[in-house]
């Protein structure tokens, strides 16, 4: 007698695999969870090209990547995750979008969590792609040291950081107003009652980012989504940036709050 009849599959064990199965069929099936896949395959789709643009400017020569091509991949990033799970659940790849849409009453608060969770985890996922991908280089450019600031940094890669003239409030008024001027655009762009833009929103949305990023980019990178940034910060952290990678963005604050001295040497909040 073989060992291979130890591992036939009973009836039994076939009948819950079965079960299994159907479950998992009518799972996908369900509006909320193709909802969250479907913001969770746009998001990634759109970071891996918006972040891959950023590779190829940080850790190439002037041949391989440039700020116009940043703009160009995050643009039409955007136009493919729409074009991706537009259908499904609108394709927000914006936890902004997605709070606006739910104050405006356009969706329900419920499908808040799912939306950027979804968002969350496919920008996560991205960061991780890219790392992988270009490994190498990141070590070679860096010297393989990991570092957030000087010459050889990485982090900026995957996350927006400040530059030096810019102060942590200076840079959150930038982003709420470009972040305005996002949403004023995308709820023209999506009204119904402008015909021009049926069955062209997917294109004008990316061109829509690129003009935001070539004309309002400079000060605070843009970042306009906590999707777009906080994942990708926070998979920074756990890769081997250390925690310098919170320290000049959203939460800076935090940090300035407890070393308040070190706020003013450093311009942080107190100095605006």
């Amino acid at each position: 007698m073989g060992l291979g009849c130890c591992f036939r599959p009973t009836r039994s064990s076939r009948m819950n695999s079965s079960v299994v199965v159907t479950r998992m069929h009518a799972a996908l099936r369900t509006q909320l969870v193709r909802e969250f896949l479907a913001e969770f395959m746009s998001t990634y789709v759109m970071m891996v090209f918006g972040l891959g643009s950023v590779a190829h400017m940080v850790l190439g020569d002037k041949k391989l990547g440039s700020y116009l091509g940043v703009n160009l991949g995050f643009g039409f990033g955007v136009t493919m995750g729409v074009y991706v799970a537009g259908d499904i659940s609108g394709a927000h790849m914006n936890a902004a979008v997605t709070f606006t849409s739910c104050a405006l009453g356009r969706m329900s608060w419920k499908k808040f969590p799912v939306y950027v969770v979804g968002q969350f985890l496919g920008s996560f996922m991205a960061a991780a792609t890219i790392y992988s991908l270009f490994y190498p280089a990141i070590i070679r450019f860096s010297g393989g040291e990991l570092t957030v600031i000087g010459p050889t940094a990485t982090a900026g890669i995957f996350a927006t950081y400040l530059p030096d003239y810019m102060t942590l409030w200076r840079g959150f008024l930038d982003e709420v107003l470009v972040t305005g001027m996002l949403q004023l655009c995308l709820l023209a762009i999506t009204d119904k009652k402008n015909p021009e833009f049926q069955g062209t929103q997917p294109l004008v949305i990316g061109v829509l980012v690129v003009i935001i990023g070539v004309s309002l980019g400079m000060n605070s990178g843009y970042a306009i989504n906590p999707s777009r940034d906080l994942p990708p910060r926070f998979f920074t952290y756990l890769a081997g940036w250390g925690k310098q990678v919170f320290r000049w963005h959203y939460l800076p604050a935090l940090h300035w709050l407890q070393h308040p001295t070190e706020a003013r040497e450093v311009g942080g909040p107190c100095g605006i």
